[in-house]
């Protein structure tokens, strides 16, 4: 799992994926130098990541609802995402709790072999990202 800290993700990721996310960066930043401290967190899902492990890295069961506790795959499960998109490089999932502030995102690249419970979140909730032609 990569964690995003500063104004370009200084890890070696595919084009498009990096692309996407520092256009989700100034996005976030409206203008300012990217400060995850005070923009929020950024966290690329790598091959072979555990669901457990994204997340302790993140605070939060990405899969269960944050108010009622419910599990995706139960009865009455309701995401607590703000966005889940789909681009062609990558999923991407937005978490905004609070005031709305601060967020986290997570991406999840195409392409490699991700948790499979992850992979079918993402594609039972995913819509297009706008403008993107996904395959």
């Amino acid at each position: 799992m990569i964690l995003i800290s500063g104004t370009t993700p200084e890890v070696d990721l595919p084009i498009a994926l990096r692309s996407r996310i520092e256009e989700r960066m100034a996005c976030m930043a409206q203008g300012e130098p990217f400060d995850p401290d005070l923009h929020g967190q950024i966290v690329v899902v790598e091959e072979g990541d555990s669901l457990e492990a994204i997340s302790t890295a993140v605070g939060f069961d990405i899969l269960a609802n944050a108010v009622t506790g419910v599990c995706f795959g139960e009865p009455g499960y309701e995401p607590s995402f703000e966005v889940c998109e789909e681009n062609a490089s990558c999923y991407e999932l937005v978490f905004v709790f609070g005031d709305g502030d601060e967020g986290i995102v997570i991406f999840i690249p195409k392409g490699v072999e991700i948790d499979p419970e992850l992979l079918a979140y993402c594609q039972t909730y995913a819509t297009a990202a706008p403008g993107v032609d996904t395959p």
